[in-house]
């Protein structure tokens, strides 16, 4: 039963959210980031939060700050972030308000929040998809409830959100998998200025209906002790009998959607009167006075809230800003693989071809590392990979370690966010570099800033294998290079290695690494069948064999007397140009130096920069098309790096600048480079 002193401690935590939006917008001129508050929606926040405990975890969304309240946290604490001081606690002043994360033992875990409109709903999945990985096999990183249940995650969303599409794709996987995942959505009827008739033709609890499996409830989420009795037996059900539960509370919206989009902008009076009569504070007040607490208690408990407001306010202003020299801390976590060891090329080894070293890495990992998961389209038993590149792993290591994926590229991207935080290792795949794009969003939004906005509290292990490139007539949608797309996010790390052993040494590296890498993966490189592409085949590396990621190699050196009398040039290049470049070069015996980037972020700038300037002379090679690539980009590099030794403008060499790959085979060769035209290109270099 539900207890007086509950009801009190909810009230009081009421006044300090209500006292907070109060001072926050009276004090504008301080308050100059933008914010929004949980006024209307603190009954349902609250009794979520009082029924979470430690080895749980909860993903709030931007209007969630009572339910940090809830938590444990102090105004304080909240206000650092808002007013972006150096001490916020959560992402040290780089974050919006009510963007928490946590990562520790006093409170429920919070991954990094991000403001993008429902996109916590996959990572949230994915913690539950590795808590109930975690859970089969027993592991010790599972942490339970102090009576040995298991954890959930709660999932916190407003309702204007769940017409987001990666929302759906979430709400698959937790009903395909019965995953222990609370979707908490707090209808307020409005998504900015649309009202809820405008935008969707159903609610959330109705959208629910649709997802066999998914339980549901529509409860009042301006009434705490109902809104308590309620995540009371939700939260108790999905500990004990797991599968995926959606809570549809309905609440007010009481103050701004933001402090920039201000109700007044958009609502009229009779809107704002209706969702005035359900505020859960006077709605809890007049609960408590009729269990004989008196006008006296609830009016000390009020000023004691203005008080206490006031005086963390003033303490939050006068907080010292962030230092300006952390501003580039945390966008990786240190690697532990900084140096080339093992064994390259052991004696007794037989060459392999790429796809099977990859295989071979991967399978090694596997059996190191109970913790390690493989997933995409197609990886499981049934095909191992359309380029076979997972064969034998699902039979080996069994469905829940190896499995398959729907056609979800958000989900396999934005699940290793929530997999990698319950300490799962995932390993996945998206089938063809084309279809990155529907993943973007939790890439860019998620993946790659999680490490940075949580001060290195969250950063996202997880290896993410991209086949890639153009060969034998693939077409526009299976033969795309997407490198200078995936370049332009900050913080993620980019491979393409170019042959066998490399691949091995460069997978380990790539999985020990803390922070997110993708391992672009050449196809046709995969089995060597392209002419001219033998030499991708290498002696399978030893199971020890690390090359850490961001050293380069010189595949191919010049003769010094070429270099000394300045006939010589160095190819900079990566992936298929590697062989494109060594064909080119046995035109120009001893007179051409190439480097293999095998890295592209890190990037060997040393590396690359000391060989231009030794010769003087450059070409860059990509795949890719060429106008505004990495590849102009490095170019640029190399020229301000460079300048004073540079003989001739350094040369770029890439696709026809056409928004696809043909289908034709005769048409991608007319737009791919080839060695014939990389051999012209050095020709008029080397002449001058």
């Amino acid at each position: 039963m539900i207890t007086v002193d509950i009801l009190l401690k909810a009230y009081r935590l009421m006044c300090l959210a209500g006292e907070m939006a109060n001072t926050y917008e009276s004090n504008r001129s301080h308050c100059k980031y933008v914010h929004s508050t949980s006024r209307g929606h603190e009954a349902i926040q609250l009794a979520t939060a009082f029924h979470l405990q430690p080895c749980d975890w909860v993903s709030p969304y931007y209007r969630d700050e009572s339910l940090l309240l809830g938590l444990g946290y102090e105004p304080y604490q909240l206000m650092l972030q808002l007013l972006a001081k150096g001490g916020d606690l959560f992402t040290g002043g780089r974050e919006y308000y009510s963007h928490p994360n946590y990562r520790g033992e006093l409170r429920p875990q919070m991954l990094h929040q991000s403001s993008a409109t429902g996109m916590q709903a996959i990572p949230s999945t994915g913690l539950a998809q590795g808590l109930q990985y975690l859970a089969s096999m027993q592991s010790p990183l599972l942490r339970k409830t102090e009576d040995g249940l298991s954890p959930i995650v709660v999932c916190s969303l407003g309702d204007a959100s769940v017409t987001e599409g990666e929302v759906s794709e979430a709400f698959q996987v937790a009903v395909l998998k019965q995953l222990p995942v609370i979707y908490l959505v707090q209808d307020n009827d409005w998504g900015i200025s649309v009202r809820s008739g405008e935008s969707r033709a159903m609610d959330a609890f109705e959208y629910a209906a649709g997802y066999k499996g998914m339980k549901r409830m529509r409860i009042d989420g301006s009434d705490f002790p109902s809104s308590y009795e309620n995540m009371q037996q939700v939260i108790g059900e999905v500990r004990r009998e797991g599968g995926p539960f959606l809570v549809q509370a309905k609440v007010p919206l009481l103050g701004h959607h933001t402090s920039g989009v201000r109700r007044e902008f958009y609502r009229d009076g009779e809107d704002l009167a209706q969702h005035a009569v359900h505020d859960p504070r006077p709605r809890l007040r007049t609960r408590l006075l009729a269990m004989d607490v008196t006008e006296e208690q609830l009016a000390e408990l009020e000023q004691e809230a203005a008080r206490e407001i006031a005086r963390q306010f003033q303490e939050a202003l006068q907080a010292p800003e962030p230092d300006p020299a952390t501003v580039s801390d945390f966008v990786f976590l240190p690697t532990p693989i900084t140096e080339e060891k093992g064994q390259r090329s052991p004696a007794g080894n037989e060459k392999v071809i790429m796809v099977d070293a990859a295989l071979f890495a991967i399978r090694e990992i596997m059996e190191e590392h109970p913790e390690a998961l493989l997933y995409g389209q197609d990886v499981g038993r049934r095909l191992g990979g359309v380029f076979r590149e997972a064969a034998t792993l699902g039979e080996r290591f069994g469905d829940h370690r190896v499995f398959n994926t729907a056609i979800q590229e958000a989900y396999i991207i934005g699940s290793t966010v929530g997999m990698s935080a319950v300490g799962a290792r995932p390993i996945v795949e998206v089938q063809f570099a084309d279809y990155i794009y529907p993943g973007f969003n939790q890439l860019v939004t998620e993946i790659s800033k999680s490490c940075y906005l949580s001060q290195g509290k969250w950063p996202v292990q997880a290896l993410i294998r991209i086949p890639i490139g153009a060969y034998g007539g693939g077409g526009p949608y299976h033969s795309g290079s997407i490198e200078t797309t995936l370049l332009s996010i900050k913080g993620i790390k980019i491979v393409y290695p170019s042959n066998a052993a490399d691949m091995k040494g460069l997978m380990k590296a790539a999985f020990y690494d803390p922070n997110p890498v993708i391992m672009l993966e050449h196809k046709g490189l995969y089995w060597s069948k392209v002419p001219g592409t033998e030499e991708a085949r290498a002696i399978e590396p030893g199971r020890d064999y690390v090359l850490p990621l961001g050293k380069g190699a010189c595949v191919l050196s010049a003769d010094q007397a070429s270099v000394d009398s300045g006939e010589s040039c160095c190819i900079i290049t990566y992936g298929m140009g590697v062989y494109w470049a060594k064909a080119a070069a046995a035109a120009f015996p001893g007179q051409v130096e190439i480097i293999d980037l095998r890295t592209l972020y890190p990037l060997d700038e040393a590396l690359v920069f000391d060989t231009v300037c030794r010769h003087g002379k450059c070409i860059v090679l990509t795949e890719e098309q060429q106008n505004n690539s990495f590849a102009e980009a490095l170019a640029w590099r190399i020229t301000r790096n460079c300048f004073t030794s540079l003989d001739a403008p350094v040369e770029v060499i890439g696709a026809l600048n056409l928004p696809a790959v043909p289908m034709n085979t005769r048409l991608e060769q007319a737009m791919l480079p080839n060695p014939d035209k990389v051999a012209r290109v050095i020709k008029t270099l080397l002449e001058g």
